[in-house]
């Protein structure tokens, strides 16, 4: 942060407010401290007949790669509805969302991934503005080399492990985050 969104001032001090257990922004004219909390991005693993939807990544991060339809989430809707509407926004598809699947954090930029299990309500799809492709990919097509992000390895893995499975997954990129630096 470079100015106090409270009162404009700058510069902000970056310390450990009394009290607390991490540093965070704290602006010395006004003295308030600035939280910085995770984004969350919601979405849905979406099937129809046994396969998977996946929309090919228009823009980056990882421009050409699968992906699940997801995004972040916006103020004044749920997970779920953001989830929905994330799936419209990319593959035009409309879903029916059954059950909360994946809970997954991507810790080198402080996201959190809200995935959900969703089916088609009707078999109509298509690319949109941040999607190039879009298709259903039966399980033994699913092109594991060329998804976008190890969320939707993780996330495919434990699906296929126990497609019945009524709880849900949790995981993170910290056995990952050597890669990424």
């Amino acid at each position: 942060m470079n100015f106090c969104n409270n009162c404009g001032h700058s510069p902000l001090e970056y310390k450990q407010p009394e009290g607390d257990n991490r540093v965070r922004y704290i602006c010395s004219n006004c003295k308030v401290v600035h939280y910085q909390n995770p984004k969350i991005v919601c979405g849905c693993l979406v099937f129809y007949e046994g396969k998977i939807l996946l929309g090919k990544r228009g823009i980056e991060p990882r421009m050409g790669k699968w992906n699940f339809p997801a995004g972040f989430m916006e103020n004044h809707e749920t997970v779920k509805e953001g989830a929905a509407r994330e799936v419209w926004e990319e593959v035009r598809a409309k879903v029916e969302i059954e059950r909360l699947h994946t809970v997954y954090n991507i810790l080198h930029v402080n996201q959190v991934y809200f995935l959900f299990l969703a089916k088609l309500t009707e078999p109509i799809f298509g690319a949109a503005e941040e999607t190039s492709d879009v298709r259903l990919f039966a399980m033994d097509e699913i092109p594991w080399d060329d998804l976008a992000f190890h969320s939707n390895v993780f996330a495919l893995e434990q699906y296929i492990k126990d497609p019945s499975y009524k709880g849900v997954h949790h995981g993170d990129n910290r056995a990952y985050m050597n890669d990424i630096k």
